[in-house]
């Protein structure tokens, strides 16, 4: 593949001994971090990054923020490089802080997300699909303090960067002295509907064979969206799909033109202390009726040479991306192969690794690895080419990215699956899966319900 331009500018750098300290404000501990925002929705761009399946070694940290001093906006016209430069700035206005004691993963910086067409900017693609969802290619708001809960410790503050007012700080104080007001019933006016019928998928799943024949590529990313409307509160869906499907990766965005609901069980890039983490998913089974079934597809899914074969051609693609931005020979698969388990799915999961090079920062790797390979196929490149000329509708936010990248220099980014937009009055969400040679139509069509029925369901069962 192709080098990608490198970006140049001033780069982000640890917090120098002489940086200010966060001021942390202890609080009564929150396992569930939804009724902070409960507390704070009145602000302007209330958000979420939840981490509430609490199984998992990365569900540790859940915060809350909002009223961003400024908000960045990517269009269709914005240069890349242009857009992280102003990104950089952003974090340069606020500075870099340090931590007083035991430090936490996040207290300040930016926190937002990057659409899937993003990579429009990144790389030269075809425009076929219809685009119908109003959102900006990235959006990102600079925050100057945050709610946190450290769910291992069951620890919470308020956290805030020194730059950050004393009136801001009373004012989120006052808000978590309120009780939290239940969200208004949200509602479905009928059952999520498929863009696409299953003729349709069927037909771009053997374009997507003739592909692979022809040497084009190894494998495709081919999903699916299923829209629905809907009425009420998107809050109250959240709390409904949080408690239905809790997941280490989460999030609830609340924006002027669109809320956004991710129950993501995907790491696409951990940044901290220069070493780089990404944690791609590529395999997966439906969790069993019974205890010995279930075990049965968790080991069914271990073996499987095509599960393992898909998961490992993505493993050397995101060693090929993380290797733009990191030390050569720095780049490892330290787990290769492990089974994660949620609510409704087993995941084949693995873990490449890398130690940043000098004069690269968080969005040099953020540049080099976008969009995640997990979510294309690869080569990455003619997967998405293959993707926008077989998806009927643009993916929008959907295997995006979203999470924060703080003033010290670290980020932490999950893969936008199993997410959902809700927009005005109809709400859309989306499932998928990897395509290879060896795959078969009607396995993968319903792999790409599995991995979101639980996701309709908890949001249509209330309803009917």
């Amino acid at each position: 593949m192709a080098a990608r331009t490198p970006l140049r500018t001033a780069r982000v750098t640890e917090p120098a001994v002489s940086a200010p300290c966060y001021r942390l404000h202890p609080l009564p501990y929150q396992a569930d971090a939804s009724q902070w925002l409960l507390q704070l929705r009145h602000l302007p761009q209330p958000l979420l990054l939840d981490s509430a399946a609490g199984n998992l070694a990365q569900a540790r940290y859940s915060l809350v923020s909002a009223a961003p001093l400024r908000v960045l906006d990517a269009s269709d016209n914005s240069h890349p490089g242009d857009w992280f430069d102003r990104l950089r700035s952003a974090l340069a206005e606020l500075g870099p802080a340090r931590w007083p004691d035991q430090p936490l993963p996040f207290g300040a910086g930016l926190i937002g997300f990057l659409s899937y067409d993003f990579g429009r900017l990144l790389e030269s693609l075809p425009s076929r699909a219809r685009a119908d969802i109003q959102l900006p290619l990235a959006r990102f708001g600079l925050y100057a303090w945050v709610l946190l809960s450290d769910h291992q410790l069951q620890r919470s503050w308020l956290v805030s960067h020194p730059r950050c007012s004393q009136d801001v700080l009373k004012q989120v104080q006052q808000a978590l002295q309120q009780p939290a007001e239940a969200p208004a019933r949200f509602s479905l006016a009928g059952s999520f509907i498929a863009e696409q019928s299953r003729a349709d998928y069927q037909q771009s799943f053997q374009r997507i064979q003739q592909y692979i024949q022809a040497g084009d590529c190894y494998q495709i990313n081919l999903t699916q969206r299923f829209s629905a409307n809907c009425g009420g509160d998107s809050l109250d869906a959240w709390l409904r799909l949080r408690q239905a499907c809790p997941t280490p990766f989460a999030a609830c965005f609340s924006y002027p033109e669109a809320s956004i609901l991710s129950l993501s069980p995907e790491r696409f890039l951990h940044l901290h202390n220069g070493l780089v983490e990404t944690r791609p998913i590529k395999g997966t089974r439906p969790r069993g009726s019974t205890a010995q079934q279930d075990q049965a597809l968790a080991e069914e899914l271990r073996q499987c040479s095509k599960d393992r074969a898909e998961n490992l051609m993505i493993v050397d693609l995101l060693r090929n991306d993380l290797g733009r931005s990191c030390q050569p020979g720095s780049v490892q698969v330290p787990e290769l192969f492990a089974i994660e388990h949620y609510p409704n799915v087993h995941h084949l999961v693995s873990s490449v690794t890398g130690t940043l090079a000098s004069g690269q920062d968080a969005f040099d790797l953020l540049a080099g690895a976008f969009p995640g390979g997990s979510i294309t196929g690869a080569p990455k490149i003619r997967a998405m080419q293959i993707i926008e000329e077989l998806e009927p509708v643009r993916r929008s936010l959907y295997c995006g990215s979203l999470g924060y990248i703080g003033c010290e220099g670290q980020m932490d980014m999950n893969i936008t699956i199993r997410t959902l937009i809700r927009q005005q009055e109809r709400i859309h969400v989306w499932g998928g899966g990897g395509i290879v040679a060896d795959s078969d139509a009607d396995a993968e069509y319903q792999e790409s319900l599995t991995k979101v029925q639980v996701l309709m369901q908890a949001l249509e069962n209330h309803d009917h």
